[in-house]
C-alpha cells in the first residue's frame, strides 16, 4: 500500500490563518483575492526598488507603490541576478540600492500581480496565471459528493490557502471501505499557486 504524505506535510506547515473550515469559505476567500488583485505590465528598470519603513517597495504604474512580500522579494532577487541570502544581510537602504543597480535593462515588460499595497508576484511575459477560484469552481462543479476529511489534531482541515499556494484535500464520505482491518475512503488532493510557487496538480487515492 502506498503511503501518501502530502496531507500530513500540509497539516504541519500551515498556520491558522491559512486554514479554512469549509470549501465554501475557501472559495469565498479565493474569489475575494482575485477581485482585489491587479495584473499590469512594467519594464523591470522602472520598478525602482526603494526602502520605506521595514520593507522594500516597488514603483508601479499610475504613481502607486507596493511593498514586496517574501515571495515577490525572492522573485525580484532572481530577476536582478543577486542572492536573496546576501541581500537579506544588508540594511534596507543598501538592499534597495543593490536591486536598483542590478535590475535588467530590457524592453520586454514584466507581469506584476499586486493586491492592495502588496506585490504578490513578478513574472515574465510567458507566464500564464490560473486563479485559485477558477480551479475551485471546477472542483465544486464536478466533485459534488466530496467533502473535507475529519479535522486534524492541530485543527487542520485539509483546506488551505496562503500567500504562495493553495491545497485542497477532499474525500467521498459514501465510499468508505475496509482494507486489512482499517477504514479508507476514496479522495483526492489538488493544489495550485497564483504566484508561480508550484504548478497545478492533482493526486487521487
Amino acid at each position: 500500500m502506498v503511503c501518501l504524505k502530502k496531507a500530513h506535510d500540509e497539516l504541519y506547515r500551515r498556520s491558522p490563518d491559512e486554514t479554512f473550515e469549509t470549501l465554501s469559505q475557501l472559495r469565498q476567500h479565493c474569489r475575494q483575492q482575485k477581485e482585489v488583485s491587479t495584473d499590469f505590465w512594467q519594464r523591470p528598470q522602472l520598478l525602482g526598488p526603494q526602502a520605506s519603513g521595514d520593507s522594500i517597495w516597488l514603483a508601479l504604474e499610475g504613481g502607486r507603490k507596493a511593498r514586496l512580500n517574501d515571495w515577490s522579494f525572492s522573485q525580484t532577487c532572481r530577476l536582478a541576478g543577486v542572492s536573496k541570502e546576501t541581500v537579506n544581510r544588508l540594511s534596507l537602504e543598501t538592499a534597495s540600492r543593490v536591486l536598483q543597480e542590478t535590475m535588467p535593462s530590457v524592453s520586454q515588460p514584466m507581469q506584476v500581480l499586486s493586491t492592495g499595497d502588496e506585490v504578490r508576484a513578478i513574472h515574465g511575459p510567458m507566464y500564464t496565471r490560473l486563479w485559485n477560484i477558477d480551479l475551485l469552481n471546477l472542483v465544486e462543479e464536478f466533485a459534488t459528493d466530496f467533502q473535507p476529511p475529519q479535522t486534524g489534531v492541530n485543527g487542520g482541515t485539509g483546506l488551505y490557502c496562503g500567500e504562495q499556494d493553495l491545497f485542497c484535500f477532499l474525500i467521498d464520505p459514501l465510499g468508505w471501505t475496509e482494507i486489512g482491518g482499517e477504514a479508507f475512503a476514496p479522495g483526492f488532493f489538488v493544489w495550485n499557486s497564483e504566484v508561480g510557487r508550484r504548478s497545478i496538480g492533482i493526486q487521487t487515492f
